[in-house]
């Protein structure tokens, strides 16, 4: 498959920025190309800075998340997304399908590896958990299975573990990511979509480019939720602490737990860590709640509720973009 033709222009020079802001496009990503060429490609036909998060062998395709603008600083997050894959096996010698279901069933829950030689981390022995390991078919050496798993799995070594246990030995024959967290294959654009929806947007029509790009809080459906007075927003915006005064409601959560801040029309604010656990909090509690770590909306969005000399001035500023 061939690559669409991008301009030869560096990130972020194209006369018109195409994308402002926070965002994230997940991307299919064909074999070949390797996760940072196609992050850089999606930058200049943006003209937006961009990250990757779940980096992909260049012989691996399917999905890859690329942020645009400050969503870079949910890296840290998106890079612990649990993993779907499909991975074609080839068996060394033929064996028989029980045998193969077997050891499948034995290679599910937690599992120790060493990253292979050819991989950029350290080769520390580590544990991971494999949550589902399904056979979905066999051809003669070929093996054909899909697996969800935690982050930072190897499958290579994955392959290679099943093949010994086997006995016959194993490599893996080719990989696809089908699922990074919350985004499966149903949310994802072709490089070509993408182009096809730059140009469109050139040429004044910008829905089917919106409509790509995902809002930075579908990227932590699972994180608890504080809901915070429109008054509080502001003051957040602007780096305080949030006060439990001006909080409205929250899930459980833990101390030092990451949150997701969201206004009173789930509007979503940024990300905190919980200076106290939600059960030691009540409404109209004093003192500080949650402290802001990566602030998405921008100051300004709603109205100033505070007052300057009323900002909690040992809280260090969160990022922004």
């Amino acid at each position: 498959m061939t690559m669409p033709e991008i301009p030869d222009q560096t990130e972020g020079s194209r006369a018109v920025p195409l994308w402002h802001g926070a965002g994230i496009v997940v991307i299919d990503k064909t074999r070949g190309p390797s996760s940072h060429e196609v992050a850089a490609w999606v930058g200049r036909m943006l003209g937006c800075q961009v990250g990757h998060a779940g980096t992909l062998d260049p012989q691996v395709s399917g999905i890859l998340l690329v942020m645009l603008g400050n969503a870079v600083r949910l890296a840290p997050l998106l890079l612990k997304h649990d993993k779907e894959y499909i991975c074609l096996m080839r068996l060394h010698k033929e064996v028989d399908r029980k045998r193969i279901d077997e050891i499948a069933a034995e290679f599910t829950g937690r599992i120790y590896q060493r990253p292979p030689r050819r991989s950029a981390v350290k080769r520390l022995l580590r544990i991971r958990t494999i949550k589902k390991l399904e056979i979905l078919g066999v051809d003669g050496r070929l093996v054909l299975f899909k697996v969800e798993c935690d982050a930072g799995t190897y499958i290579r070594s994955l392959c290679h573990h099943m093949g010994l246990a086997l006995g016959t030995g194993a490599h893996m024959q080719e990989l696809r990511r089908t699922r990074s967290g919350a985004f499966g294959e149903s949310v994802m654009h072709t490089l070509h979509d993408l182009q096809d929806a730059c140009a469109a947007a050139d040429a004044g029509d910008r829905r089917t480019l919106e409509s790509m790009i995902v809002s930075v809080d579908a990227a932590v459906p699972d994180l608890p939720a504080v809901v915070v007075r429109d008054t509080a927003v502001d003051a957040l915006c602007h780096g305080a602490a949030l006060a439990g005064v001006g909080v409205l409601r929250c899930d459980e959560f833990r101390k030092d737990q990451i949150v997701a801040v969201l206004t009173e029309k789930t509007e979503f604010v940024g990300l905190g860590r919980a200076l106290a656990p939600s059960a030691g909090w009540k409404p109209g509690a004093t003192g500080l709640f949650i402290a802001m770590t990566t602030v998405f909306m921008a100051p300004g969005t709603y109205p100033q509720g505070w007052k300057k000399h009323c900002r909690q001035k040992a809280v260090p500023a969160p990022a922004k973009g």
